[in-house]
């Protein structure tokens, strides 16, 4: 004869019984407990001993008590055979704690109600991360909300002034040039180069502001972006002699627009810093893995030097002067940005005078 303590149901009693991540009971017609797995001491706090028999209307709030859920939930599950339910239970020492219910009726080969099952799981970490995350995005708007208050003032604000005295400046120039001596007259060109480097740093740190801003994603053709570059850069690339090679470039799912700055700002990052008696070349190439779309701009230019591959991407930041390269160091941080709202990231590999590859990777898939 079959020993009972090894046949299925005893040994199925006894593994749901060292579960201890949900909490299992079983209720009788009236709802008391019979009984109690170790979860159900973990979650609740009482011990398998003290719990036998009570109601199970205790581990229910006062309110939701005077509202009858515990005894609607017997209901529905006695109607509907399964019943699942969110809200707050009470704790031995009580406390509170978010409960995910759910009760089965179970019943005999006569079709009569023997009891229920009762799972639950306690989800108070998962609420509390639910309402955190909620905070951050409602922070999140807010700051979204400064920032757009911010673009308007320095669109409209920081601009004014800046006109102004250009203006002033071409006035000054006009009507008073016979009056200005040479060093006047340098006074003058300095101080018209600082608001044109002013209304473009400016036009940058907009321009850097707005990236991210809410656009549709679309299916974006890389081959086709840089057709359209080839062209609206034709003067500056037949003038540096630059020959651009890529081919088969894949399509990705992002915002056409930032990804053809991108595009844009690496081109013109190889046009700038190219050796002055080397005919310039740059190599563009992707490949696919599992997640990403891994990009690579290889050019043969002058190179950067290691301690200065990340301050590249931050914005404002140069390595050079004015006087040897033009620009303003903001090209590279709009890069950065692009690359991580779609959701990759850049880095340079380079090797000084031998040239730079910039690598990025974009996701890859159309649900990021």
């Amino acid at each position: 004869m079959q020993n009972n303590s090894s046949s299925p149901q005893s040994l199925l009693l006894k593994m749901l019984g060292e579960i201890e991540d949900y909490a299992i009971l079983f209720l009788d017609q009236h709802g008391k407990v019979g009984s109690w797995n170790k979860g159900a001491e973990k979650i609740k706090g009482y011990s398998a001993e003290e719990i036998k028999g009570m109601d199970f209307r205790n581990f229910y709030t006062e309110e939701a008590r005077k509202n009858r859920i515990p005894d609607l939930l017997l209901e529905k599950a006695t109607q509907k055979k399964k019943v699942q339910h969110r809200g707050w239970r009470v704790r031995k020492d009580g406390g509170l704690f978010w409960a995910h219910v759910t009760i089965t009726s179970i019943y005999d080969e006569d079709n009569k109600l023997m009891g229920f099952s009762k799972f639950t799981r306690d989800l108070t970490d998962k609420l509390n991360a639910e309402k955190a995350l909620k905070e951050y995005a409602r922070l999140l708007e807010f700051r979204n909300k400064e920032l757009e208050q911010f673009v308007y003032v320095a669109s409209h604000d920081l601009q004014e002034p800046l006109l102004t005295v250009n203006n002033f400046i071409g006035l000054l120039k006009k009507e008073y040039a016979e009056l200005f001596d040479e060093n006047g007259n340098l006074y003058l060109k300095y101080i018209s180069e600082s608001t044109e480097k002013m209304k473009y740093l400016i036009k940058g740190l907009l321009d850097y502001a707005r990236l991210g801003t809410p656009a549709p994603r679309e299916l974006v053709n890389c081959n086709l972006i840089l057709e359209e570059l080839k062209s609206e850069l034709s003067e500056e690339i037949a003038a540096s002699g630059m020959v651009i090679e890529y081919d088969h470039l894949p399509v990705v799912y992002g915002y056409g627009q930032a990804l053809k700055q991108l595009f844009h700002h690496l081109i013109s990052n190889s046009l700038k810093f190219r050796k002055k008696d080397v005919l310039p070349k740059l190599q563009i190439t992707a490949v696919e893995d599992e997640q990403y779309w891994n990009f690579d701009f290889a050019d043969n230019g002058i190179g950067i030097e290691g301690k200065f591959k990340e301050k590249i991407f931050s914005i404002f930041q140069r390595l050079h002067s004015h006087e040897d390269y033009e620009g303003y160091g903001i090209g590279l941080s709009h890069c950065k940005k692009i690359v991580e709202l779609h959701g990759g990231e850049i880095f340079v590999k380079s090797v000084l005078d031998q040239g730079s590859t910039f690598c990025f990777s974009l996701k890859n898939n159309i649900s990021q």
